[in-house]
């Protein structure tokens, strides 16, 4: 294999390594753009959880007395 040959397998090499990348990226890039979708979307969830449970007042929730038993017992 003459020297010529051996650079441009070397080039080769290295377009190929690149492209590569470039795809593994790109995937990277769409994983974490979805993740933080996913993020802000459930942010929203639990501030509106939490927006709820801060509403409930006490005196609407009943005691342990009040609640009928398991039908199990």
């Amino acid at each position: 294999m003459s020297e010529m040959d051996k650079l441009q397998q070397q080039i080769d090499d290295l377009e190929y390594k690149v492209a590569f990348q470039e795809d593994t990226i790109d995937q990277l890039n769409t994983a974490l753009t979805q993740q933080q979708s996913d993020i802000e979307r459930m942010t929203i969830q639990i501030q509106y959880l939490v927006n709820q449970l801060q509403q409930v007042e006490p005196e609407n929730i009943a005691s342990q007395a009040d609640e009928p038993p398991p039908p199990h017992y």
